[in-house]
């Protein structure tokens, strides 16, 4: 069977759930025996979201390549279940660097560069990217709102699609918004056709409309919508509001969404098999005892900023069987030797988070003095596992200069410091980095090697001695200070295989305080929860 392409769009407004519904119906088709694979296009010009500040885009997602994504990859991940890479998201500035380089470069033999067909055909070369390893379904999800101007080049390309392929491989469909009016008691069609006509206006007939709303749609009003926007009766479906992202595969179920999709484009005639999902819908209905969890991070105020954070320690509550109760603590506010016993009473747990930059570090530190000193259960992260270290040294060490060189570049100790180079062991090179400045130094991106040492908190979680884990940071531990940490206490639990790099660190005698240089989260899945998030859930819950 050759690859059936199913393209998902958005209209009248943003943040209705493409993403979510993209993976949720990649999870249906999946559960029929179907082989997926799932992209997202992205109309911005930044060539990735890598540079973007968290609270104008929400969270970098990072894949095990080195990609760094928008976050509705980590969706598609925990959903499927499968890892996804470079070629699943492409933004404009990514296609439009590819077009002018190969314009500098005379592909083009001289000849005028246009938006069609030169950067349409770029942007359908992506896409035909998903589908070459024999994929039963390719699902694309197109960001932005039909409107925009910026993503118009996609749309064209997507429309262009179904006359190269055929109509039998190409299925359209639109989620949009059906507003409920609370004060005259009635959903209201007309954003959903004009957002459909909009879409109709640039020469894409939406073949299956899924509505977002507050309240299911009765027949009338399903009917309704698909006699206006032009559509089969039965393609009109209710994308209902639920209590939990992970409803949203069964909800679209019941609704008959995947049996529709398989009707149109002609795939195997397969019952889903969705005992997973049902398991899991019933293990949030019946949570277990709560426990209160702090996330201590300076870009609380955008949630989507932590989202796989927070939808690690989701899983680990459902695996744990703990309702976790989020605190998001924005470390801006927390005042040293002030205000912090007020703000982090009542807690079973503490995390502190990944970031760059200084602002926030001193009220992160002084959140992990008080875990460290109070016995709360901890878990830092890339910047929070560096944080940790710089406390420890601060406060067990005696080093009260102690600092990493990003917030402090000529610290007497720079317990955190920039490698001028180390060793990549994914493709055996010695990679170097800027010393001169923070911008555009090499990262360690991806996935990297990890080998834990027995009979520590790490490799009571993991239950094996080498580990691949993603990472996203510059500045490392600095070995010229193991001796002294080790001997006050703290345990170099996680090393790269040449002992270069410190990956995790853990303290003897405290019930649970571990810090790792990569991140966890990424890795994380409903079904299956991360072992480091597992343990640290299970350990906040000794303390409730």
């Amino acid at each position: 069977m050759k690859t059936k392409f199913i393209f998902v769009t958005g209209g009248v407004l943003s943040s209705l759930g493409k993403g979510l519904a993209a993976a949720s119906i990649g999870a249906l088709l999946k559960a029929r025996g179907l082989k997926v694979n799932i992209q997202k296009l992205d109309p911005y010009i930044n060539v990735d979201p890598g540079t973007m500040n968290p609270f104008q885009h929400g969270e970098v997602y990072v894949t095990d390549d080195g990609a760094e994504t928008d976050l509705d990859l980590g969706h598609y991940e925990r959903y499927l279940d499968q890892p996804m890479a470079q070629i699943n998201n492409f933004t404009s500035g990514r296609i439009y660097h590819s077009v002018i380089t190969k314009e500098r470069r005379g592909d083009y033999l001289g000849g005028t560069v246009q938006v069609i067909p030169h950067i349409t055909d770029e942007i359908k070369n992506a896409i035909k990217s998903v589908a070459q390893n024999d994929e039963d379904v390719a699902i694309i999800e197109i960001g932005g709102t039909v409107g925009d101007i910026e993503g118009l080049p996609f749309l064209e390309a997507i429309r262009q699609l179904r006359g190269e392929l055929g109509k039998d491989q190409v299925l359209y469909i639109h989620l949009t918004l059906v507003p409920y009016m609370k004060a005259a008691g009635e959903l209201k069609t007309k954003p959903t056709q004009h957002s459909v006509k909009e879409l109709r206006s640039i020469g894409i007939q939406a073949d299956i409309i899924l509505c977002r709303s507050e309240v299911d749609l009765d027949q009338d009003i399903k009917s309704k919508i698909a006699l206006f926007c032009n559509v089969d009766p039965d393609a009109v479906f209710t994308a209902k509001d639920v209590r939990s992202i992970y409803e949203v595969p069964m909800a679209l179920y019941e609704e008959g969404l995947d049996q529709k999709i398989a009707i149109m484009l002609k795939l195997p005639a397969k019952n889903p098999n969705l005992q997973s999902w049902e398991n899991l819908v019933h293990r949030l209905h019946h949570p277990g005892p709560k426990i209160n969890i702090a996330i201590v991070g300076k870009y609380v105020d955008l949630r989507e900023s932590y989202k796989s954070l927070h939808e690690a320690l989701v899983h680990a509550g459902l695996e744990s069987e703990r309702e976790v109760e989020l605190r998001y603590v924005n470390s801006d506010s927390l005042i040293p030797g002030g205000n912090v016993q007020q703000q982090m009473s009542g807690l079973h747990g503490i995390l502190v988070p990944g970031g760059f930059g200084s602002r926030g570090i001193e009220g992160k530190i002084a959140a992990i003095s008080y875990a460290r000193s109070q016995n709360i259960p901890f878990f830092g992260i890339c910047l929070g596992m560096q944080c940790a270290v710089i406390e420890f040294a601060r406060n067990v060490l005696g080093l009260r200069d102690a600092d990493s060189q990003e917030f402090s570049p000529d610290t007497e100790h720079p317990v955190i410091y920039l490698m001028k180079e180390w060793f990549d062991f994914r493709n055996n090179t010695v990679q170097k980095r800027c010393q001169e400045s923070n911008k555009g130094g090499t990262m360690r991106l991806g996935a990297y090697p990890c080998v834990i040492t027995e009979g520590t908190k790490a490799y009571e979680a993991y239950q094996t001695r080498e580990i691949m884990e993603r990472h996203r940071h510059r500045y490392e531990f600095n070995k010229k200070y193991a001796q002294q940490f080790e001997a006050e206490g703290m345990i170099f639990s996680g090393l790269s295989p040449d002992k270069s790099l410190v990956e995790i660190v853990e303290l003897e005698n405290h019930p649970w305080f571990l810090g790792c240089q990569f991140h966890p989260e990424f890795k994380s899945n409903p079904m299956r929860a991360h072992p480091l998030f597992r343990e640290f859930v299970r350990a906040a819950g000794l303390a409730g």
